[in-house]
């Protein structure tokens, strides 16, 4: 397979900094292995910033053909974990990341913690590949309350599963891509601005990765720009 990536990274309209992280900075292409990651940091203060930078690194660092998502997830918590050790003031700071490996084969390896998202479009369909880690979907995990009621929820955007925190476990997907996929990493800035149909929508227009990237972050931005929103797109060609 052939891989094309755009990503960036946006500070909104109401945020002083931007707390989020993505890997890689560059656009580019190849034939993978590649590894992509988006991370959502939070904490406070200069907190946020700094633990969504070192999962980044942590879960990126090493070969990208190791497919072992759940080590590259404890990675990244170990170095929050540590600096929290080493300057107690950052306390309780953590991220969600949502890291993909890319194999020449298709197959997508992925990890994930928190609420970023993970979504693959097939043709005119977007599927959200990766389950948010919030205390609303653990209550419709249980099934006591609906879809339809975690969507309105006063307290839907309130992290059970977080980067950061003692003993976390990564969920592990494994997604075998097609030649024509559009695969899409974002932090929740972009799903919390711009509903899913105006995401596929947005999606399927796009020339180029870089043109989606771009188009989304525009949309969350024109929707509010309550938070920081980072977005990388991922074409698969064969």
């Amino acid at each position: 397979m052939k891989y094309t990536w755009a990503t960036a990274t946006d500070v909104g309209h109401l945020r002083d900094k931007n707390e989020d992280a993505v890997a890689p900075a560059d656009d580019g292409s190849g034939t993978g292995p590649l590894v992509i990651a988006v991370a959502d940091g939070m904490g406070g203060h200069a907190a946020g910033e700094v633990a969504s930078r070192l999962a980044i690194d942590a879960a990126t660092a090493g070969a990208p053909v190791d497919q072992d998502m759940a080590a590259r997830v404890e990675r990244a918590n170990a170095a929050v974990l540590a600096a929290v050790d080493e300057d107690p003031s950052v306390a309780g700071m953590g991220t969600t990341i949502t890291i993909g490996v890319f194999e020449p084969n298709g197959t997508l390896h992925v990890g994930h913690v928190g609420d970023s998202r993970l979504y693959v479009m097939r043709g005119m369909s977007l599927e959200q590949v990766t389950t948010d880690h919030t205390w609303v979907m653990d209550l419709v995990a249980r099934g006591q309350i609906s879809l339809a009621d975690a969507a309105t929820h006063p307290r839907k955007h309130l992290l059970s599963r977080v980067v950061g925190m003692a003993g976390v476990t990564a969920d592990e997907i494994e997604y075998a891509l097609e030649p024509g996929d559009r695969v899409l990493f974002c932090s929740d800035g972009l799903t919390a601005m711009v509903h899913d149909f105006a995401i596929a929508h947005i999606m399927s227009e796009a020339e180029t990765p870089s043109a989606a990237v771009w188009a989304l972050i525009e949309a969350a931005n024109a929707g509010g720009g309550v938070d920081n929103t980072t977005v990388a797109v991922v074409d698969v060609s064969a």
